[in-house]
This record gives C-alpha cells, sequence and structure tokens, in this order.
C-alpha cells in the first residue's frame, strides 16, 4: 500500500546517533583548545616566572629642597591676642559674635545686665542740667547785683544815698560773683558725675581692642561674669580673640643649627593642614634666649603672603634656605630617583608597574631636583616604577613588588 511506503522514509534518530564517525569528529574538535589552554596555561607559570622587584612612587618635589640649609618645626601663633572681659561684675545679657566671628577696633561685642547702671547716668545727667540752671540763675543774680552797684555809687556821689546803703549794694554784689564760681563749679562736678556714671555703663560693654577674630567662646547669655573670676561659677573671660595679621611661626631649633639662621632669612613654610600649599616666609626675628631643657632657641617667622586659610596653632614645618624663592621655583616637580630609568637608543624610559606586570614607559626629562631627575611627561605623581633588578625586565615581564 502507498501508506506503508511513506512510513518507512521515517528518519531513524538513534540510528543517526550512533554514526561511527561522530565521536572522533568532536574529539578533533575540542583537542586543539585544550592544547591551546594548556599552552597558556604553561607559558604563564613556567616559561614566564615572577621577578621580584623593588620599586618607589613617582613624587612630586619643590626645587627650593635643593637649597634648603636647615628644617624646623613649629606651630601658627597670633603675635596679637587677647581674652576680653568686663570690668564690671554683672550678668551677661547679650553676645553678639561666636567663634569665627570678625571683629572691629571698638565694636561692643557683649553686654552686661546694667540697669543700676543706667539709672546712675540718668541722675548724674539730670543732677548737670540743675546745676547749669543753677550757674544761669547765679550768674543773672550776679549781673543784677552789679548795675545795682553801679547806680549805688553815682546816688553815692551825688549825696542821695549813705555810704552804708552803698557798702550793702558792694556786698552783695561779692556775693553774686562768688555764687556765680560756686554755680560753675557745681556744672563741673556734675559733668565728671556724669563722665563717671557713662563710663561705669561702658564698664558693663566688652569692646574688641582691635581688629581681629574670634577664637573661642568662654561664656554664655545668663553667665556671671567678673574681672577676676574668683567667684564661685563666675567666669573672667567672655571670649578670646586673635589679629590674624599679626601670624607667625614659632619655630625651634637646635642650637647647633643657629649658625644656619638669620633675620631676614627667606624661608618656606609647610602646613600640615594645607599639604599642596608652601607658603614664603621670611625670619622676623630669634628670641634671644635658649631652652635648655631641649637646646632650642625660638624663632618667629613671618608670612611673606597672607592666606585666610592659615589658623592659628596650626602645625607647620619650616625650610630656612639659602636664597629668595624665584617664581619657577615655587611649582612642584615630578621626580623619579635616577635608578629608575633605563637608556636604549639613547631614549629614556621607565617600567611602569600596573598589577603584576611592568609596562615599559617612555619619559621626558626634565632637570636635576636634588639628587632626583624631573621628569615632564610620560608618568604622573603617584605612579610606580621599578628600581631593582632592571636588566632582568623587559615589556610585560610578571613581576612582585615590594616598596623600596
Amino acid at each position: 500500500m502507498a501508506t506503508d511506503d511513506i512510513s518507512r522514509l521515517k528518519i531513524d534518530k538513534q540510528a543517526l546517533g550512533r554514526r561511527p564517525g561522530g565521536r572522533r569528529r568532536r574529539i578533533l574538535l575540542v583537542g586543539p583548545v585544550v592544547v591551546v589552554l594548556l599552552a597558556v596555561i604553561l607559558w604563564k607559570t613556567v616559561l614566564s616566572p615572577v621577578i621580584q622587584i623593588e620599586t618607589v612612587t613617582v613624587t612630586q618635589a619643590y626645587p627650593s629642597q635643593a637649597f634648603t640649609l636647615l628644617n624646623a618645626s613649629g606651630y601658627v601663633v597670633a603675635q596679637r591676642k587677647a581674652a576680653l572681659a568686663a570690668k564690671a561684675t554683672g550678668r551677661l545679657d547679650w553676645l553678639g559674635v561666636e567663634e569665627g566671628s570678625r571683629v572691629k577696633t571698638g565694636e561692643v561685642i557683649a553686654r552686661l545686665e546694667g540697669r543700676d547702671a543706667d539709672a546712675s547716668l540718668l541722675q548724674a545727667d539730670a543732677s548737670l542740667k540743675a546745676a547749669r540752671a543753677q550757674s544761669e540763675q547765679a550768674a543773672v543774680e550776679y549781673a543784677d547785683a552789679t548795675r545795682n552797684l553801679k547806680r549805688q555809687k553815682e546816688l553815692l556821689a551825688q549825696g542821695v544815698v549813705s555810704q552804708s546803703d552803698y557798702d550793702s549794694a558792694e556786698a552783695r554784689n561779692d556775693r553774686a560773683k562768688a555764687a556765680v564760681a560756686a554755680a560753675r563749679a557745681n556744672v563741673k562736678v556734675a559733668e565728671g558725675a556724669l563722665t563717671g556714671a557713662d563710663v561705669a555703663l561702658d564698664y558693663t560693654r566688652i569692646r574688641a581692642p582691635f581688629d581681629g577674630v574670634v577664637l573661642t567662646k568662654n561664656a554664655d547669655v545668663g553667665d556671671i561674669v567678673t574681672p577676676l573670676g574668683a567667684a564661685a561659677n563666675a567666669k573672667a573671660s567672655v571670649v578670646t580673640i586673635a589679629d590674624l595679621a599679626s601670624l607667625k611661626v614659632e619655630a625651634d631649633v637646635s642650637e647647633s643649627n643657629l649658625v644656619n639662621v638669620r633675620v631676614g632669612q627667606p624661608c618656606e613654610v609647610l602646613l600640615d593642614a594645607l599639604p599642596g600649599s608652601r607658603f614664603r616666609g621670611v625670619v622676623h626675628t630669634i628670641v634671644p634666649t635658649a631652652d635648655r631643657s631641649k637646646a632650642t632657641v625660638l624663632v618667629k617667622v613671618s608670612f611673606v603672603d597672607r592666606d585666610p586659610r592659615i589658623l592659628p596653632e596650626m602645625s607647620a614645618k619650616v625650610a630656612f634656605l639659602e636664597h629668595p624663592l624665584s617664581a619657577g621655583e615655587q611649582i612642584p616637580k615630578t621626580v623619579v630617583p635616577p635608578a629608575a630609568l633605563v637608556t636604549r637608543n639613547g631614549s629614556p624610559y621607565v617600567y611602569l608597574v600596573k598589577g603584576e606586570r611592568v609596562v615599559e614607559t617612555g619619559v621626558a626629562l626634565g632637570e636635576k631636583v636634588g639628587d632626583m631627575q624631573e621628569i615632564t611627561s610620560g608618568v604622573k605623581a603617584g605612579d610606580k616604577v621599578a628600581v631593582k633588578p632592571l636588566e632582568k625586565l623587559k615589556n610585560g615581564s610578571r613581576v612582585k613588588s615590594g616598596e623600596k
């Protein structure tokens, strides 16, 4: 039948899977891949051994290091500094500053409760007004007595009045004159009392003695403030201010190295808080006494350029230089030890460490900076380069590094 013939045309898949040449073909395809993988593993483990090397980090150096005579450490200190307190004793009623506030000379920064001082001032002012009024009254009476004395003198010459009347007019004139002098003196007394009351009121106000910045706040509104701070729970100093224009570095210099320091000598200041910046300085003074416990002499260094980032009590390092810095000597340079350089065909290069391998990297050389070599291109600060053993290295060598 035709149906039976069609059924015989079906493909037997199991029979195909059992064809004798299928397994051999798979082996032929997988075999080369396995060989390549084994070759790669063999190259990485046996044929390319790991080389133990020493490395250094590419750094930045300042040209001033080449002509530095001496290094010393110290702190930034404000030469003008004041702890402000009131002359009177009272409760702190108002405080207008906080840490970091800038103040001007004579500016009121705090005020004590002073109602009694206000009352005394009002009383003194009223007394002065009364004394001035009495003085004016005495002046009027003196003028009247003077006119009366003049009339009595004329009448006495004409024989109209007696000598006793004239003497009475003269005595009145003298009394009026003395009353004017007394009234004027009373006015001065009242003026002095008013000035005293005004001063007493001003004692309740705390003013800045110079332009500066508030460093610390030692009292709050409501605290009892007294000049001596002897009373229990009383505050003596309300705030502490410093003149930032007077900042200097105070550094301790060993007695044996003092010969390398002179007044006016150029310096370079490095602050721990600002490691990326260097500041020009000059020796301001050498304090004429030594610290016998440390065998050092205190040297004060002024800043040539003002910077608002410089704050009192910052830790500082001072480099005392042979000569002043030029414009180019204030810019840091990228440097490496000469031992890291290799020359091939007249061109310098270094072995830059990247991961577990070194890469042969060409560089451009600049000038010498002390015992270091400037690199103008090719590597950057923070990169690691090999220094030993360069003769065993080539581009792509596997390495195990150790910092020198």
